[in-house]
Protein backbone atom coordinates (compact mmCIF):
# COMPACT_ATOMS: atom_id res chain seq x y z
CA UNK A 1 0.00 0.00 0.00
CA UNK A 2 1.08 3.12 -0.95
CA UNK A 3 2.41 5.70 1.78
CA UNK A 4 0.80 8.77 -0.20
CA UNK A 5 -3.05 7.37 -0.32
CA UNK A 6 -5.72 9.27 0.38
CA UNK A 7 -5.38 9.41 3.86
CA UNK A 8 -2.56 11.20 4.14
CA UNK A 9 -3.18 13.63 1.61
CA UNK A 10 -6.44 14.29 3.49
CA UNK A 11 -4.49 14.65 6.77
CA UNK A 12 -1.88 16.88 5.12
CA UNK A 13 -4.18 19.29 3.47
CA UNK A 14 -6.58 19.20 6.75
CA UNK A 15 -3.56 20.10 8.73
CA UNK A 16 -1.83 22.55 6.55
CA UNK A 17 -5.46 24.23 5.37
CA UNK A 18 -5.75 25.01 9.43
CA UNK A 19 -2.17 26.01 10.34
CA UNK A 20 -2.08 28.79 6.98
CA UNK A 21 -5.41 30.21 8.95
CA UNK A 22 -4.41 30.22 11.98
CA UNK A 23 -1.48 31.81 10.77
CA UNK A 24 -2.97 34.21 9.07
CA UNK A 25 -5.89 34.81 11.39
CA UNK A 26 -3.00 35.91 13.90
CA UNK A 27 -2.02 38.79 11.57
CA UNK A 28 -5.27 40.44 11.91
CA UNK A 29 -5.55 43.85 13.74
CA UNK A 30 -6.51 42.97 17.09
CA UNK A 31 -9.45 44.47 16.79
CA UNK A 32 -10.87 42.32 14.15
CA UNK A 33 -13.62 39.72 15.40
CA UNK A 34 -11.36 37.20 13.39
CA UNK A 35 -8.35 37.88 14.90
CA UNK A 36 -6.24 35.43 16.87
CA UNK A 37 -4.08 37.05 19.71
CA UNK A 38 -1.03 35.25 21.12
CA UNK A 39 -2.59 33.12 23.58
CA UNK A 40 -5.13 31.77 21.33
CA UNK A 41 -2.17 31.03 18.91
CA UNK A 42 0.10 29.09 21.83
CA UNK A 43 -3.05 27.10 22.95
CA UNK A 44 -3.53 26.03 19.65
CA UNK A 45 0.26 24.74 19.31
CA UNK A 46 -0.21 23.34 23.04
CA UNK A 47 -3.03 21.23 21.10
CA UNK A 48 -0.58 20.21 18.48
CA UNK A 49 1.37 18.35 20.44
CA UNK A 50 -0.78 17.05 22.25
CA UNK A 51 -2.02 15.37 18.83
CA UNK A 52 1.69 14.59 18.40
CA UNK A 53 1.71 12.68 21.55
CA UNK A 54 -1.29 10.81 20.98
CA UNK A 55 0.06 9.86 17.78
CA UNK A 56 3.05 8.41 19.47
CA UNK A 57 0.79 6.14 21.18
CA UNK A 58 -1.32 4.94 18.34
CA UNK A 59 1.83 3.78 16.94
CA UNK A 60 2.71 1.37 19.45
CA UNK A 61 -0.95 0.66 20.56
CA UNK A 62 -3.30 0.66 18.00
CA UNK A 63 -0.65 -1.11 15.30
CA UNK A 64 1.20 -3.19 17.91
CA UNK A 65 -1.07 -3.67 20.78
CA UNK A 66 1.22 -2.30 23.09
CA UNK A 67 -0.87 -0.21 25.65
CA UNK A 68 1.30 2.34 27.41
CA UNK A 69 -0.14 4.11 30.53
CA UNK A 70 3.28 6.01 30.74
CA UNK A 71 3.89 7.66 27.98
CA UNK A 72 3.38 10.89 29.44
CA UNK A 73 6.75 10.18 31.43
CA UNK A 74 8.59 10.11 27.69
CA UNK A 75 6.78 13.77 26.84
CA UNK A 76 7.63 14.94 30.21
CA UNK A 77 11.53 13.82 29.71
CA UNK A 78 11.68 15.45 26.26
CA UNK A 79 10.07 18.60 27.87
CA UNK A 80 12.69 18.49 30.47
CA UNK A 81 15.69 18.28 28.26
CA UNK A 82 14.46 21.24 26.42
CA UNK A 83 13.51 23.24 28.91
CA UNK A 84 17.20 23.01 30.66
CA UNK A 85 18.59 24.76 27.49
CA UNK A 86 16.28 27.09 27.91
CA UNK A 87 16.96 27.84 31.29
CA UNK A 88 20.59 27.87 30.55
CA UNK A 89 19.66 31.24 28.30
CA UNK A 90 18.09 32.89 31.08
CA UNK A 91 21.83 33.92 32.41
CA UNK A 92 22.02 36.74 35.08
CA UNK A 93 18.43 37.78 34.16
CA UNK A 94 17.16 36.02 37.25
CA UNK A 95 15.68 37.26 40.31
CA UNK A 96 18.75 36.80 41.82
CA UNK A 97 21.10 37.84 38.63
CA UNK A 98 23.40 35.50 39.97
CA UNK A 99 24.19 33.17 36.56
CA UNK A 100 22.01 29.86 37.40
CA UNK A 101 18.21 29.56 37.79
CA UNK A 102 16.36 30.84 40.87
CA UNK A 103 15.43 27.59 42.28
CA UNK A 104 19.65 26.82 42.78
CA UNK A 105 20.30 29.98 44.37
CA UNK A 106 17.10 29.07 46.40
CA UNK A 107 18.94 25.36 47.87
CA UNK A 108 22.24 27.31 48.09
CA UNK A 109 23.99 26.11 44.72
CA UNK A 110 26.26 28.29 43.11
CA UNK A 111 26.78 26.31 39.77
CA UNK A 112 25.28 23.62 37.86
CA UNK A 113 25.45 19.82 38.71
CA UNK A 114 27.24 17.79 36.81
CA UNK A 115 24.37 16.03 34.88
CA UNK A 116 23.65 19.62 33.44
CA UNK A 117 26.54 19.48 31.77
CA UNK A 118 25.89 20.28 28.09
CA UNK A 119 22.41 22.00 28.13
CA UNK A 120 23.94 25.24 26.88
CA UNK A 121 24.17 24.01 23.74
CA UNK A 122 21.33 23.73 21.30
CA UNK A 123 22.55 20.96 19.51
CA UNK A 124 23.00 18.79 22.19
CA UNK A 125 19.64 19.62 24.02
CA UNK A 126 18.38 18.30 20.71
CA UNK A 127 20.13 15.48 20.67
CA UNK A 128 18.27 14.66 24.32
CA UNK A 129 15.13 15.33 23.48
CA UNK A 130 15.25 12.74 21.51
CA UNK A 131 18.18 10.68 23.49
CA UNK A 132 16.64 11.03 26.93
CA UNK A 133 12.80 9.34 26.27
CA UNK A 134 14.33 6.68 24.15
CA UNK A 135 17.05 5.60 25.95
CA UNK A 136 14.32 4.89 28.69
CA UNK A 137 12.29 3.45 26.34
CA UNK A 138 14.82 0.84 25.03
CA UNK A 139 16.10 -0.01 28.74
CA UNK A 140 12.05 -0.70 29.89
CA UNK A 141 11.19 -1.88 26.58
CA UNK A 142 14.03 -4.65 26.53
CA UNK A 143 13.64 -6.01 30.00
CA UNK A 144 9.41 -5.83 30.06
CA UNK A 145 10.02 -7.78 26.23
CA UNK A 146 12.69 -10.07 27.22
CA UNK A 147 10.16 -11.33 30.35
CA UNK A 148 7.59 -11.36 27.85
CA UNK A 149 5.56 -8.98 29.56
CA UNK A 150 2.57 -7.69 28.10
CA UNK A 151 -0.97 -6.77 28.29
CA UNK A 152 -2.69 -5.40 31.25
CA UNK A 153 0.70 -5.85 32.70
CA UNK A 154 2.77 -3.77 30.80
CA UNK A 155 -0.11 -1.16 30.89
CA UNK A 156 0.20 -1.13 34.95
CA UNK A 157 4.05 -1.59 34.90
CA UNK A 158 4.38 1.71 32.71
CA UNK A 159 2.15 3.64 35.00
CA UNK A 160 4.30 2.61 37.86
CA UNK A 161 7.12 4.13 36.33
CA UNK A 162 5.84 7.30 34.84
CA UNK A 163 4.77 7.48 38.98
CA UNK A 164 7.91 6.89 40.12
CA UNK A 165 9.64 9.14 37.93
CA UNK A 166 6.88 11.98 38.68
CA UNK A 167 7.75 11.13 42.79
CA UNK A 168 12.13 12.02 41.77
CA UNK A 169 11.20 15.24 39.86
CA UNK A 170 9.20 16.36 42.74
CA UNK A 171 12.44 16.19 44.62
CA UNK A 172 14.51 19.69 44.75
CA UNK A 173 17.82 17.59 45.26
CA UNK A 174 18.13 16.64 41.86
CA UNK A 175 18.27 19.59 40.64
CA UNK A 176 14.86 20.28 38.38
CA UNK A 177 13.24 22.78 39.96
CA UNK A 178 11.40 20.41 42.43
CA UNK A 179 7.73 20.81 42.49
CA UNK A 180 7.93 23.85 40.83
CA UNK A 181 10.04 22.68 37.48
CA UNK A 182 11.14 25.00 34.94
CA UNK A 183 9.45 28.46 33.87
CA UNK A 184 10.13 32.63 33.36
CA UNK A 185 11.73 31.34 29.81
CA UNK A 186 13.35 34.12 28.18
CA UNK A 187 14.92 33.77 24.64
CA UNK A 188 15.71 30.48 21.96
CA UNK A 189 18.33 30.71 19.94
CA UNK A 190 18.57 34.71 20.36
CA UNK A 191 14.99 35.28 19.95
CA UNK A 192 12.62 36.57 22.72
CA UNK A 193 9.49 34.05 23.62
CA UNK A 194 7.44 36.53 24.83
CA UNK A 195 6.82 38.26 21.23
CA UNK A 196 3.62 37.32 18.88
CA UNK A 197 6.05 36.30 16.51
CA UNK A 198 8.13 33.89 18.68
CA UNK A 199 4.54 31.74 19.57
CA UNK A 200 3.57 32.06 15.41
CA UNK A 201 6.81 30.30 14.36
CA UNK A 202 6.30 27.74 17.48
CA UNK A 203 3.09 26.85 16.35
CA UNK A 204 4.38 26.52 12.55
CA UNK A 205 7.43 24.36 13.84
CA UNK A 206 5.00 22.18 15.85
CA UNK A 207 2.19 21.76 12.84
CA UNK A 208 5.41 20.69 10.68
CA UNK A 209 6.44 18.34 13.37
CA UNK A 210 3.23 16.74 13.76
CA UNK A 211 2.97 16.22 10.06
CA UNK A 212 6.36 15.14 9.35
CA UNK A 213 5.59 12.49 12.25
CA UNK A 214 2.36 11.01 11.11
CA UNK A 215 4.69 10.54 7.46
CA UNK A 216 6.84 8.94 9.45
CA UNK A 217 4.75 6.35 11.16
CA UNK A 218 2.33 6.05 7.94
CA UNK A 219 5.78 4.81 6.42
CA UNK A 220 6.57 2.62 8.91
CA UNK A 221 2.70 0.68 8.96
CA UNK A 222 2.81 0.56 5.16
CA UNK A 223 5.77 -1.18 4.80
CA UNK A 224 6.58 -4.53 5.23
CA UNK A 225 7.76 -4.08 9.22
CA UNK A 226 4.31 -2.98 9.60
CA UNK A 227 2.55 -5.85 8.51
CA UNK A 228 4.78 -7.43 10.89
CA UNK A 229 3.53 -5.08 13.73
CA UNK A 230 -0.24 -5.68 13.31
CA UNK A 231 0.48 -9.69 13.39
CA UNK A 232 2.19 -8.95 16.76
CA UNK A 233 -0.74 -7.02 17.75
CA UNK A 234 -3.11 -9.83 16.26
CA UNK A 235 -1.89 -13.16 17.11
CA UNK A 236 2.20 -12.19 18.76
CA UNK A 237 1.93 -16.18 19.39
CA UNK A 238 1.71 -17.71 16.01
CA UNK A 239 4.59 -15.23 14.49
CA UNK A 240 6.89 -16.04 17.71
CA UNK A 241 6.20 -19.83 15.96
CA UNK A 242 7.15 -19.07 12.07
CA UNK A 243 10.32 -17.73 13.55
CA UNK A 244 10.11 -13.72 13.62
CA UNK A 245 11.71 -12.04 17.05
CA UNK A 246 8.71 -10.35 18.15
CA UNK A 247 10.39 -8.27 20.96
CA UNK A 248 12.78 -6.74 18.16
CA UNK A 249 9.61 -5.65 16.74
CA UNK A 250 7.93 -4.45 19.84
CA UNK A 251 11.44 -2.36 21.26
CA UNK A 252 12.03 -0.84 17.90
CA UNK A 253 8.36 0.37 17.59
CA UNK A 254 7.94 1.37 21.75
CA UNK A 255 11.16 3.26 21.39
CA UNK A 256 10.68 5.22 18.30
CA UNK A 257 7.14 6.24 20.12
CA UNK A 258 9.38 7.26 22.80
CA UNK A 259 11.02 9.55 20.36
CA UNK A 260 8.18 11.19 18.92
CA UNK A 261 6.57 11.63 22.19
CA UNK A 262 10.06 13.88 23.71
CA UNK A 263 9.62 16.00 20.71
CA UNK A 264 5.98 17.12 21.29
CA UNK A 265 7.26 17.94 24.44
CA UNK A 266 10.29 19.65 23.68
CA UNK A 267 7.93 21.64 21.34
CA UNK A 268 4.93 22.22 23.91
CA UNK A 269 7.33 23.80 26.75
CA UNK A 270 8.25 27.08 25.09
CA UNK A 271 4.72 27.73 24.32
CA UNK A 272 3.30 26.47 27.33
CA UNK A 273 5.94 28.95 29.49
CA UNK A 274 6.61 26.10 31.99
CA UNK A 275 7.24 22.27 32.89
CA UNK A 276 6.88 20.51 36.14
CA UNK A 277 6.51 17.22 37.48
CA UNK A 278 2.83 17.20 36.63
CA UNK A 279 3.65 16.20 32.99
CA UNK A 280 4.74 12.82 34.77
CA UNK A 281 1.34 12.40 36.03
CA UNK A 282 -0.42 9.03 35.29
CA UNK A 283 -3.99 10.82 34.67
CA UNK A 284 -1.63 13.07 31.88
CA UNK A 285 -1.29 9.81 30.21
CA UNK A 286 -4.48 7.74 30.68
CA UNK A 287 -6.23 11.58 29.40
CA UNK A 288 -3.64 10.58 26.07
CA UNK A 289 -5.01 7.02 26.14
CA UNK A 290 -8.74 8.06 25.78
CA UNK A 291 -7.93 10.63 23.28
CA UNK A 292 -6.62 8.05 20.70
CA UNK A 293 -9.42 5.77 22.03
CA UNK A 294 -11.99 8.74 20.96
CA UNK A 295 -10.66 9.73 17.86
CA UNK A 296 -10.00 5.96 16.44
CA UNK A 297 -7.29 3.54 17.34
CA UNK A 298 -5.09 1.69 14.37
CA UNK A 299 -5.85 5.17 12.25
CA UNK A 300 -3.11 7.37 12.99
CA UNK A 301 -4.97 10.73 12.24
CA UNK A 302 -7.97 9.15 14.56
CA UNK A 303 -5.71 10.50 17.41
CA UNK A 304 -5.18 13.74 16.33
CA UNK A 305 -8.68 14.24 15.91
CA UNK A 306 -9.01 12.54 19.52
CA UNK A 307 -6.37 14.99 21.00
CA UNK A 308 -8.02 17.87 19.37
CA UNK A 309 -11.65 16.82 20.78
CA UNK A 310 -11.00 16.28 23.91
CA UNK A 311 -8.57 19.16 24.66
CA UNK A 312 -11.05 21.70 23.52
CA UNK A 313 -13.39 19.74 25.64
CA UNK A 314 -11.22 20.20 28.41
CA UNK A 315 -10.53 24.14 27.72
CA UNK A 316 -14.47 24.93 27.15
CA UNK A 317 -15.61 23.28 30.20
CA UNK A 318 -12.97 24.22 32.58
CA UNK A 319 -13.62 27.98 31.53
CA UNK A 320 -17.31 27.68 32.33
CA UNK A 321 -17.26 24.68 34.86
CA UNK A 322 -14.54 24.32 36.66
CA UNK A 323 -15.92 21.18 38.80
CA UNK A 324 -17.12 19.45 35.96
CA UNK A 325 -14.34 18.19 33.59
CA UNK A 326 -13.46 15.49 36.07
CA UNK A 327 -16.72 14.04 35.31
CA UNK A 328 -17.25 14.45 31.71
CA UNK A 329 -13.23 12.74 31.27
CA UNK A 330 -15.07 9.97 33.41
CA UNK A 331 -18.06 9.42 31.20
CA UNK A 332 -15.81 9.82 28.25
CA UNK A 333 -13.85 7.00 29.92
CA UNK A 334 -17.05 4.81 30.49
CA UNK A 335 -18.91 5.78 26.91
CA UNK A 336 -16.16 5.60 23.90
CA UNK A 337 -15.67 1.77 24.43
CA UNK A 338 -19.44 1.12 23.97
CA UNK A 339 -21.15 4.01 21.64
CA UNK A 340 -17.52 4.49 19.48
CA UNK A 341 -15.94 1.19 19.37
CA UNK A 342 -14.26 2.76 15.94
CA UNK A 343 -14.05 6.21 17.17
CA UNK A 344 -14.50 9.71 15.40
CA UNK A 345 -12.42 8.31 12.92
CA UNK A 346 -14.59 4.98 11.87
CA UNK A 347 -16.84 7.77 11.69
CA UNK A 348 -15.35 9.27 9.28
CA UNK A 349 -15.04 6.46 7.15
CA UNK A 350 -18.13 5.22 7.01
CA UNK A 351 -19.50 8.31 5.69
CA UNK A 352 -16.46 8.36 2.92
CA UNK A 353 -17.43 4.40 2.07
CA UNK A 354 -20.73 5.78 1.65
CA UNK A 355 -19.78 8.81 -0.30
CA UNK A 356 -17.51 7.03 -2.18
CA UNK A 357 -18.20 3.35 -2.59
CA UNK A 358 -15.18 1.06 -3.83
CA UNK A 359 -12.39 3.88 -3.58
CA UNK A 360 -12.75 4.79 0.50
CA UNK A 361 -10.88 2.44 2.73
CA UNK A 362 -9.28 2.33 6.32
CA UNK A 363 -5.71 2.58 6.99
CA UNK A 364 -3.22 -0.82 7.31
CA UNK A 365 -4.35 -2.38 10.35
CA UNK A 366 -7.29 -0.61 11.62
CA UNK A 367 -9.43 -2.56 13.64
CA UNK A 368 -13.18 -3.42 12.97
CA UNK A 369 -15.75 -1.78 14.95
CA UNK A 370 -16.76 -4.43 17.37
CA UNK A 371 -12.90 -4.92 18.06
CA UNK A 372 -11.06 -1.09 18.45
CA UNK A 373 -10.70 -1.09 22.15
CA UNK A 374 -10.14 -5.05 22.91
CA UNK A 375 -6.02 -6.07 23.36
Amino acid sequence: MRVWDAPTRAFALVLGFFASAVLALSFLPAGNALALGPFTVSVLGKYLCFALLALSIDLAWGYLGILSLGHGAFFALGGYAFGAHLMRQIGDRGVYGSGVPDFMVFLGWEEYPWHWLGTDSFAFSLFMVFCAPGLLAFVFGWTAFRSRVSGVYFSIISQALTYALSLAFFLNALGYGGNNGFTDFKTLLGFDLNTAGAGRALFALSAAALLGAYLVARSLVASRLGLAMIAVRDNETRLRFVGYRVERVKLFVFTLSAMMAGLAGALYVPQAGIINPNSFAPLFSIEMVICVALGGRGRLYGAVIGAFLVNAARSGLSSYFPNAWLFAFGALFIAVPVALPSGVAGLIEKGARRLFPGRAASGPGAFPEKEALNG
